[in-house]
This record gives C-alpha cells, structure tokens and sequence, in this order.
C-alpha cells in the first residue's frame, strides 16, 4: 500500500515538473525570440521611438531599410502584394491605428503596385499608462523586386516614460519625414481641391472622379490621387483631363466589383497628402451623358407648350429691342401686302433656321457625348462680346449718331437680308428668357430621340416668328397699328434706350464670364467704336481710313482678349454668380453628405445671362424673409452656376429632365428625389415648403 503511494506521488511530482517546464518553456520562448529590431531577406526593421517617452502622446514607428531596388507596400498594395501586418500582443498604454505615408505607383510588368521603393517609416501613436513604455509585436512584411519574399519577425519594446521626451535627433528627423508625408483626414474638400463627384457609370467598368481647385491663384498641377479600396479600382495611373475649372480622373474598376454607396481617396501633391472617406457614389447611366428616353409626356403637348412659349418670347425685354426695328419697318411709307407677307416669311425663315441649327448642334454634341444645355451660346465670351457689339451700333444708330442715312436701321427694316438677320438676332437674345416658359420642353429635347428633340426646337421658332408674320399677313391688323408720321422718329429714339440697358446687361454677364476685366475690355471696344464714329465724320479721306483701321484693331485685341481669358481663368474664379453667406458651389458629394446628415437641401440652378434668375435671388431667395427660413430649419443651400459651361451642372439638369436655367429642385430631409419649384418664384412658396414639413411632423 505505501509502495503504491510513493508511487502515485513520485507520478505527480515528475507530471508537475514537465507541465512547469512547458510552461516556463511558453514564458521564455517569446522572451528570447522577440527583439528590439527584426530583420529578413533585404529588410530589416527596427524601432523609431524616443530614448525616454513623455506621458502623452507620441508619434512612433517602424521603420524598414529596403536593399535598393526592392520595395515594400503600401495599405492598398495595388495588383499585386500585400501590406505590411502590425499584431500588437502586449503594450503597457493606448496603441493608435497604423499611419501610412502616402505610396507611389510601382509598376511591375504589366501591373502596378502601390507602395515604397527605399526606406520607409509605418507611424502610430502611443499614450503610456505605467513607468515604463512596453510593447511587443508580431509583424508580417513582403519585399518584392520582380520576385517577392516574405518576412516575419517579433519585436518588443521597453524605454522609460518622464516628464519630456528625449529623442535621438536622427530618429527625431525621420520620424518627422515620414510623418509630414501621412495624408491629413479630409472630408470632400482640401485646401487646394474639392471632390464635384464620384460617379461609376452602370455599363463602364470605370469610376470617375472630379476635383476642382480652390486656389484662386494660378492654377495648381493635377494632384496624384490614390484610391483606398484596391477591391474596387485597379491601381493603374487613372486618365486625367483637365480643364480651366476642373480635373477629371477616370478610374479602372476591377472586373466584376460591385458598385460601393461610398469609398476613399488619398489625394497627394508630392509633399503633402489628404485622406477623403466616405465620397458617395453616384452610379450614372453612362459617362454623364443623358441616355434618349421616352418623357412619358405626348410629343403634341411638348409641341404646344414649345409654340406657346415661343410666342411669349415676343413680349420678353431681351428680345423686344430687336422687334422694334422690324416694327419700325412695317409701319413705313411704301409697304406693300405682298412685300409686307415676304418681309415676314424671311424674319421667320432666319428664326426658324436658326432654331433648327442650334439644335442640331445640341443633339450632335449630346450624341458626341458632351454634356451642353439650352443657352451655352451666351456661355461664350466672344459672342456676348459680339451681342454687345451689336447692339451698340444698333443703340447709337437709334440715337441719331450717325449721319449716313441709319443704314443699319434701314439694313434691317428693309432689305432682304435684314429681315432674315433680324430673326437670327431673335433667337440669339431670347435663349436667356426661354427658360420660365419653355424648360419641361427643352429638358424633353435633351431626352427625346433626335426627331421629337427637333421637332420641338421648330417648334420654338414658329412660336417666336408667328405673331409678326400674323401682323405682315393680315392688313387689318397693321391698319391698328398709327398712321406713319413723326412720331417715328421721338418711338426710334425712345427705343434706344432698352437697346443701351440690354448693353449693360451684356456687359454685366460678361464681367461674370471673366472677371472684372470684362467691363474694361467691353467698355474699351465701345469707346473706339464712337471714336472712330466721330472721326469718320470729317471730311478728309484718310480720318475714315482711319477710322476703320482703329475699328478693326479695336475688334481683333477685344475678342482676343476675353477669348484668351475665358480660357485661362482659375476654376476658383469661375464661378461668376457669387455665392452670399450661407449658399454653397455645387458639389454633388456635399449635397449627398448633407443628405446624410438628415438636412434639407435647396438647389438654385442660376446663371448671370438669365434675367429671371437674377430677379427671383433678388426678390425672393436672398430677401430677409426667406433667408430667416431657410437658417430656421438649417437648409443646406446650393447655388449651381451655369453661367460658364459646367458638364456636371448640365448633367444634374438632365437628371432632372432640364436643359435650361432657372431650376430649383428641393429635397426634404431624407428624400432623394427632389420637388421642382415654378420657374417664376414667390416668397409664400418657399413658407409652403417649411409649412408641409411641419405639419407632417404633427
């Protein structure tokens, strides 16, 4: 029995001592295997840390010396690779996330990786919580070349923590490389850049991104941007376009991806770099073309409205100036019926073609894939410079200035060809009054197939032309109209006048086209324009020589001028309709993260050549009333500038079956399809807006 005892205890004791080696074998082996460096193949690692910690917070890092000509990965490792792995077993304080300096791209036959090539500093924050700084970690790296080789290694850490901390200047310096080169946490904007959108178009494995710079000095070179999910986009060089107002980068996505709601960008200019999350996504139908659909309205109403607005257009004072010289014209001595009937079928034939050329040249640039809208005639410079023009000559003509027998109001009343530039004249001025009367019917002809789409820009151009060809037909109805006689003359006078306030208007928008230089140049041009008037008055043959070279010179510098500034103006200048406190630039990814904030969202779809625009801001949306009710119920405001041709503006318009300005589209909180507002605004429509809100509330 005691033999069986001393048996049994003799068991336990030898069990005791082998499960006490193991253990002190479990204790001791990390003990001897981890270090303060690691090292493998090419690489070796070691600690970026100070002699003596502080007791707040402290930037630290790994850092990897890499053989030349090898190279190891950045977070997205891009095609190929993989990123550097930090398992942090044991630390005596807060260990913060892992900070990467922003990569460059490596291509490697015919894929691209991101990541470093030399040395590099992984970063993270520590907050010491004892007497001493403690870490042990498990890291995992690969180093490639062509061939890659994988690394692993377990390094711990033990410095004292003081009162300061006490670095070694080498360490110190690099520390601070690398941490001046980790992307600073940005939102949809950087201080030289804003994200306009993010969009995936559902039949192209493709992403695009566009930024505009806001910087409103010289324009800054592309930045190289970064994509965060390697999931998603390839890491290839994406295709830049750039322009004078923004860049545009266009993204491979990976085969098969699905779409996210939202993804990150690092976006870098070579010494700094901004990390973007969370951008959503817009999925487009296709490159931000509006693909030819069906309206759901019948093609004879969208005819009717066109003529009926087209009609309207008549009585509008950006195009009445140029009636009045057709007017002038019909009630002169010496007309004819039939002269009268030719005089109007030529005004209609110069509306009607022109209406049909300017849209075909819409459905041939919407077919190119262009994204252009009702009214980018006047988004040029050079014509609203060549608008003012005319219509000085025509004011001055009016006024009496010159002594030639008013050639030009005689051009126009009663040649052939004038009454047929008269009606090309119409058309062009009446683009910026179009929009209150005709823009369901123009966003049609954006969406509608090529037949229906010019059906209804003819449409438009019988509407305009048919009251004067009415009155021309129809004797009895010009026999309303008083007797000739001299008060022709004080009514040719009188008409001046809106002809001078349609010049200021032009100048006006094309001071908003390219700064205030616009004025200067415009004005400039006049001022020779009646100075060599007045010197081709006298009577020496070579003062009118003279005065047509300074005219031509004149000319020539003008619409060079703003030519040459239209298209070097900095994206951040051209935004001419100025935004007032409280409205924002459009920018689809801040409209979507209001939207997820739970605000509401009013967009204005303005420009400075369209007339009702700028009386609605004035009257309506910037009065004290409205504005108190928009920051009562923390609206987010956005101003969509279409003065300047904007693609994305334009394609937000097609999206909401628009192709012309104003617009204003109002999303409620947490609604994604908006409430489009009449064109002609009043203050008790925008307290209804707020009224439904609250008593859906109720």
């Amino acid at each position: 029995m005691s033999d069986r005892l001393s048996c049994s205890q003799s068991t336990r004791r030898q069990l005791s001592g082998v499960l006490l080696g193991l253990l002190m074998f479990l204790l001791f082996v990390p003990a001897v295997s981890a270090q303060p460096t690691a090292s493998g193949d090419h690489v070796s690692v070691r600690w970026l840390a100070p002699e003596t910690f502080a007791q707040g917070p402290e930037t630290i890092g790994f850092y990897f010396e890499v053989d030349p000509g090898w190279h190891v990965y950045w977070r997205n490792a891009g095609d190929s690779g993989a990123a550097p792995r930090f398992d942090f077993m044991g630390a005596s304080g807060d260990v913060g996330e892992i900070q990467w300096p922003f990569p460059q791209r490596l291509p490697i036959e015919h894929l691209t990786n991101l990541g470093y090539e030399g040395n590099v500093a992984y970063l993270f924050t520590v907050t010491p919580n004892a007497p001493r700084m403690e870490l042990v970690v498990s890291l995992e790296w690969l180093v490639c070349k062509v061939d890659c080789i994988p690394g692993y290694g377990n390094m711990t850490l033990s410095r004292p923590v003081s009162t300061s901390a006490n670095w070694l200047s080498q360490d110190l310096e690099l520390r601070d490389q690398f941490a001046a080169r980790v992307p600073q946490p940005g939102t949809a904007s950087t201080p030289l850049w804003s994200v306009t959108s993010v969009s995936a178009p559902e039949r192209e494995e493709s992403l695009q991104l566009v930024l505009a710079a806001e910087s409103t000095g010289k324009d800054p070179a592309a930045p190289e941007v970064f994509p965060l999910d390697g999931a998603l986009l390839t890491a290839a060089a994406p295709r830049v376009e750039k322009n004078a107002r923004e860049i545009r980068y266009t993204f491979e996505r990976v085969p098969g991806a699905a779409v996210p709601p939202a993804t990150g960008f690092v976006i870098s200019d070579g010494r700094r770099a901004w990390q973007l999350d969370d951008l959503p996504v817009e999925v487009s139908a296709g490159a931000g073309v509006p693909t030819p659909v069906d309206t759901g309205q019948p093609l004879w109403l969208l005819l009717l409205a066109a003529v009926a607005g087209g009609a309207i257009l008549n009585l509008m004072p950006c195009v009445f100036p140029v009636l009045s010289i057709k007017l002038l014209g019909l009630v002169g001595p010496g007309e004819t019926v039939s002269g009268r009937v030719k005089e109007g079928l030529r005004y209609a034939a110069g509306v009607l073609v022109t209406f049909a050329a300017l849209g075909a040249l819409l459905l041939v640039l919407r077919a190119g894939g262009a994204a252009i809208g009702w009214g980018f005639q006047l988004q040029s410079a050079t014509v609203v410079l060549g608008l003012i023009l005319l219509f000085w000559v025509m004011a001055l003509s009016f006024s009496g200035v010159y002594e030639f027998g008013h050639q030009l109001m005689n051009l126009a009343g009663h040649s052939r060809g004038g009454a047929f530039a008269t009606g090309v004249l119409a058309v062009f001025v009446a683009a910026p009054c179009t929009g209150p009367f005709m823009g369901a019917a123009l966003g049609a002809a954006t969406l509608l197939p090529a037949y229906a789409a010019m059906a209804i820009f003819i449409g438009l151009g019988v509407g305009l032309a048919l009251p004067f060809v009415l009155l021309c037909a129809f004797p009895g109805l010009l026999n309303r109209l008083p007797a000739p006689g001299p008060w022709m003359e004080t009514l040719r006078q009188l008409l001046a006048f809106p002809l001078y306030a349609t010049v200021i208007w032009l100048l006006w928008v094309l001071g908003r086209l390219v700064g205030e230089s616009g004025w200067l140049i415009g004005t400039l041009m006049m001022l020779a324009l009646v100075f060599a008037l007045w010197l081709g008055r006298h009577h020496f043959r070579s003062s009118k020589w003279l005065a047509w070279a300074l005219v031509a010179v004149a000319l020539v510098a003008s619409f060079g001028a703003v030519h040459r500034l239209q298209q070097s103006t900095p994206a951040a200048q051209n935004n001419p309709v100025q935004t007032t406190e409280g409205w924002q630039p459009y920018n689809r990814v801040a409209i979507g993260q209001a939207q997820a904030r739970g605000q509401a969202v009013f967009i204005d779809y303005t420009a400075a050549w369209c007339i009702t625009c700028q009386v609605n801001k004035k009257l309506v949306l910037e009065s004290d009333d409205v504005e108190a009710l928009f920051r009562k119920h923390n609206v987010y405001l956005v101003r969509a500038d279409w003065t300047n041709q904007d693609p994305e503006i334009t394609r937000a318009l097609a999206e909401l079956g628009r192709n012309s300005v104003p617009v204003y589209a109002w999303y409620p909180p947490g609604a994604q399809t908006p409430e489009l507002l009449p064109q002609i605004l009043q203050a008790d429509m925008i307290e209804a807006l707020f009224a439904e809100d609250e008593s859906s509330e109720r």
